[in-house]
């Protein structure tokens, strides 16, 4: 089961990191977020 659970919040992680990879500079910032910080808000997505 836990294996099957990191797959899934794994999965969850990557879709995140790969769609505000793809916002603009300004999109990001109307989010309040910054560039660099696409990892750590995906992260967090997650719980990691």
């Amino acid at each position: 089961m836990n294996i099957v659970n990191g797959f899934k919040n794994w999965r969850k992680y990557r879709e995140t990191y790969n769609e505000l990879s793809r916002l603009t500079k300004r999109e990001l910032a109307d989010l309040g977020i910054n560039r660099a910080d696409i990892d750590q808000v995906a992260r967090r997505s997650v719980g990691y």
